[in-house]
């Protein structure tokens, strides 16, 4: 078994764990990043192919690097994942990619403990930077009882039309990803969408209007739209647990391109077909675009609610301290949970570390083994030699924090 010790643990190298590492660095604190995909950015890559941002490029960086693309266009998936990479050499942040974190415990006498397969890490802080919605698929119980000829793919699984069986296709769930992908296998499938109607952005992402319209929205969603108002407060409940309105393809798209709309539920299965509101609808696949659920228990500390969010504030978590969240759905504001808001949220937190280190120097050595570099461990493309390498664990959601 081997031990390290460094004064704080970044688990997630996605844009929020990445802009919280750069934060600490510039305040020249001590960190790691650990994340168990192979490769920066790979989360962004394993997306649905065409899958591209809904916030302009000139929003898009994060502090310090400026999104390289046109400042009206919207990047791709691959555009987003290739950034991450750059972001990474450009500050030189470490981080320990191919590496699975089993579980975060509370240290006697203060910090924390990290197991990593038949390694620990101990650190004074943790900045748990999973991603925005939760890590694991949402597909409902009555999935199981649909007859086994169907092909059935949950959102975070879809890449592209071709994985599905010739036929008719089922999408269900109608806010932005299930309309994006209900859109997109039109052009190939007789395809029905259902879930009730939440609404639609009015303006086109791809016009004029777009460039006087965007500001104004920023702007909300960042000072108004915030944990701190009434109004932000309301929000947040909505943003957290129901789906967002549709944003680029709107009603008349899919009117156009002959997607059938039912704005039913599926209450069930009958003769081993999707059952939606009282009618069964014979389809050959079903696409099940119904979110994802926060599942932290591998995080060994009692600081969430019934609900699986932590008990936080702007990723702060006063029950445990040293433990801290960043890149969740409305952290702050309505902007944590888009590329144009990380920036806020991980200085925050940062700055929370470092008057805590602060405080804590100031207070007779602990004895903790030696700490870990800032400049220690792997580089953005592997693991540090002698590190345990594992292509499980802790993952980013489908909806990363940048949509």
């Amino acid at each position: 078994m081997n031990t390290q010790h460094i004064e704080t643990l970044i688990i997630g190298a996605g844009q929020a764990g990445l802009a919280t590492g750069s934060s600490l660095q510039r305040l020249g604190r001590p960190f790691l990043i650990v994340d168990a995909e192979g490769r920066v950015g790979d989360h962004w890559r394993n997306q649905w192919d065409s899958l591209r941002l809904y916030t302009p490029a000139k929003y898009d960086g994060l502090p310090g690097l400026p999104f390289p693309q046109e400042p009206w266009s919207y990047p791709g998936k691959d555009d987003v994942a290739a950034y991450l990479e750059s972001f990474t050499l450009h500050k030189d942040l470490p981080v320990r990619t191919s590496t699975t974190v089993d579980a975060v415990r509370a240290r006697p006498g203060g910090g924390h403990a990290v197991d990593l397969g038949a390694d620990t890490i101990t650190c004074d802080n943790v900045v748990v930077a999973t991603g925005t919605f939760g890590r694991t698929p949402y597909v409902p119980s009555v999935a199981a009882d649909l007859d086994p000829s169907i092909t059935q793919l949950h959102s975070s699984a879809y890449r592209r039309p071709d994985q599905l069986r010739p036929g008719r296709v089922l999408v269900v769930g109608a806010s932005h990803s299930g309309t994006d992908i209900a859109y997109e296998l039109a052009l190939t499938h007789e395809t029905v969408l259902c879930g009730r109607d939440p609404g639609q952005f009015p303006v086109r992402f791809d016009s004029r209007r777009i460039r006087t319209v965007f500001p104004v929205l920023m702007f909300a969603w960042r000072h108004v739209l915030t944990r701190r108002t009434p109004i932000g407060r309301k929000v947040m409940a909505h943003a957290r647990f129901h789906g967002a309105p549709m944003l680029r393809v709107k009603r008349e798209d899919l009117r156009e391109r002959g997607v059938e709309r039912l704005t039913e539920r599926v209450t069930g299965v009958a003769d081993g077909l999707p059952v939606v509101g009282d009618r069964r609808v014979d389809v050959q696949n079903v696409v099940w675009c119904t979110g994802f659920g926060q599942r932290f228990g591998w995080i060994h500390l009692d600081v969430f609610q019934e609900d699986g969010w932590p008990r936080e504030f702007r990723g702060v978590v006063e029950d445990a301290p040293g433990l801290y969240f960043c890149g969740l759905s409305f952290q702050y504001s309505f902007s944590s949970m888009l590329l144009p808001g990380i920036g806020r949220d991980a200085e925050h937190v940062a700055r929370h570390i470092a008057r805590r280190a602060s405080r804590h120097q100031e207070r007779p050595s602990s004895g903790h083994p030696r700490a870990l570099s800032s400049r220690s461990g792997g580089g953005a493309h592997g693991s540090p030699r002698g590190s345990r390498q594992s292509t499980a664990g802790v993952r980013a959601p489908r909806m990363g924090d940048g949509l």
